[in-house]
């Protein structure tokens, strides 16, 4: 799960709630059906947390600090052992467990943060910024780690760069100034879906009935110069509306010369919900 959006659009702030940083000034947040407030503890239990800025102690060992950290997470015994070695496999850190943490490359270090949330075993790994600061190589091998973490727990990552949420995420949350602004699917499988139509007839009253049929989000006009032809995109939500569009069309006496499904990328989502210029429903 993808949280996206500008600098200051309200990512870190939602993480520092539900981590437990910040106390919400109105509204609930729960974890697992656990109240965030009510029951603190419990509830922080349920997730394993990497910052933006990891604080990651320098003088430290990478295996001595993910004991250290396994002990906080009260873990202890074979308990502790075997949750350290696992995330040190999981991670490919069995190279580096006897490095100062402070020699470490960023990207080893990166590894490391995402190695001390994953003791325990959280059901909610949340990821603020994770591939911030690395080079082009780490970042893919970030891309590759975080990936493979999917699956077998929930997965938040937040960032400000939209490529990289579409890289990595199933589902992105776009948030801009505080507000969500939609939950969209993300690659070939998402239920979001953009209708291209080449239609005949006046614009305004083909746009009305576009409109009219159930699921249709946003329609974009683009009039065809010397023709009485109209390109229209149509945004949808609600799957596979084709038919339902090619039905209307007819029905009402328009032209309809073709249409096709057109890819959306999370870029044409992001601008299609922040502009204010583009012709809405």
């Amino acid at each position: 799960m993808g949280l996206l959006g500008p600098n200051g659009s309200g990512k870190t702030t939602i993480l520092r709630i539900l981590t437990g940083y910040l106390l919400p000034s109105s509204g609930t947040a729960r974890i697992a059906d656990v109240d965030i407030v009510d029951n603190a503890l419990v509830a922080r239990a349920q997730v394993g947390y990497v910052p933006e800025d990891v604080p990651l102690y320098g003088w430290m060992r990478v295996q001595e600090f993910l004991v250290f950290m396994a002990k906080l997470k009260g873990l202890a015994g074979p308990s502790a052992t075997n949750s350290v070695e696992a995330v040190i496999e999981r991670l490919d850190l069995g190279g580096v467990r006897r490095i100062l943490i402070g020699k470490l490359s960023r990207g080893y270090r990166q590894r490391v943060a995402i190695a001390q949330a994953l003791l325990g075993n959280p059901p909610l790994l949340i990821l603020d910024e994770p591939t911030n600061g690395l080079d082009p190589r780490q970042i893919i091998e970030m891309r590759g780690h975080i990936r493979s973490l999917a699956g077998e727990r929930t997965v938040l990552v937040t960032s400000h760069i939209l490529g990289e949420i579409e890289r990595v995420a199933d589902r992105a949350a776009i948030l801009l100034g505080g507000r969500l602004l939609g939950v969209h699917a993300l690659g070939p499988n998402g239920s979001d879906q953009r209708i291209r139509m080449r239609v005949r007839g006046p614009s305004e009253a083909v746009r009305a009935c576009l409109a009219r049929v159930p699921g249709v989000q946003r329609i974009t006009a683009e009039p065809l110069p010397g023709s009485d032809l109209t390109i229209y995109l149509v945004d949808s939500q609600a799957g596979s509306i084709a038919e339902a569009l090619a039905t209307a069309v007819v029905a009402a006496g328009f032209g309809l010369l073709d249409m096709t499904t057109v890819p959306r990328d999370l870029e044409a989502l992001f601008l299609g919900l922040t502009s204010g210029s583009a012709e809405r429903v």
